[in-house]
């Protein structure tokens, strides 16, 4: 059973305050004291994206990568170790210096940033846009902002790989990770990508937890 306490604990009070991103810097940061643990940091690449590379692998030569909210870099490390010129970012300091310090002699270009408000050279630059596991970390009123940034990075002709805990449009949001409905989904349609591929898969979690994994492209 992952050990999602205390992500919760300071989701809530972050919540409270108005403020939806504030707490993953406090999670990060009591993570490496030891305080606590970063339930989404695996220490490998995300299967599903591993997964998805064995099926569907792409160039890569003289492509640019992105990953969304990084947290460690191991996503990040994987689409570098397959050829792309890659830059990683998230909101948590910690969590980049972490990614520094594990991967030192890394290829990667690592960069704090603001998902809401990131570098404006950042707009429509990248080749292939991998996101997992961050709008889901988001509370319902900010996701549609979130998922128009996250498409926004993504060039014409480029590709967008998004995986996600998914849920019913009839059933209940829960407790963090909120997972995402299919019409939410939809909302990359919407911020002007075309859905390539819908894929819905149940995981090993126990209890397993439904998994969306979408493959969307810019005209």
């Amino acid at each position: 059973m992952i050990d999602r306490k205390r992500a919760r604990e300071l989701a809530a009070e972050y919540l409270r305050k108005g403020d939806p991103t504030g707490w993953f810097e406090l999670l990060y940061k009591e993570a490496e004291q030891g305080q606590n643990v970063v339930p989404w940091a695996d220490r490998g690449a995300n299967p599903g994206l591993l997964d998805f590379w064995s099926v569907n692998p792409q160039a890569t030569h003289e492509k640019k990568a992105l990953v969304i909210a990084c947290g460690l870099g191991d996503d990040a490390q994987q689409l570098a170790a397959w050829g792309f010129g890659t830059t990683a970012f998230d909101i948590s300091e910690t969590a980049i210096r972490m990614a520094g310090q594990r991967f030192p002699e890394s290829k990667v270009t690592y960069a704090v940033a603001d998902l809401f408000h990131p570098p404006s050279e950042w707009e429509q630059k990248f080749d292939f846009v991998f996101e997992a596991n961050t709008v889901q970390a988001l509370p319902l009123t900010p996701r549609t902002q979130a998922i128009q940034r996250i498409a926004s990075f993504v060039r014409p002709g480029g590709k967008l790989l998004a995986i996600v805990r998914g849920r019913g449009e009839n059933e209940p949001l829960g407790d963090l990770p909120w997972p995402l409905t299919r019409a939410e989904m939809n909302e990359f349609v919407a911020a002007g990508l075309t859905e390539n591929s819908f894929e819905e898969s149940f995981d090993k979690e126990d209890p397993p937890a439904r998994r969306f994994r979408c493959l969307y492209t810019r005209p």
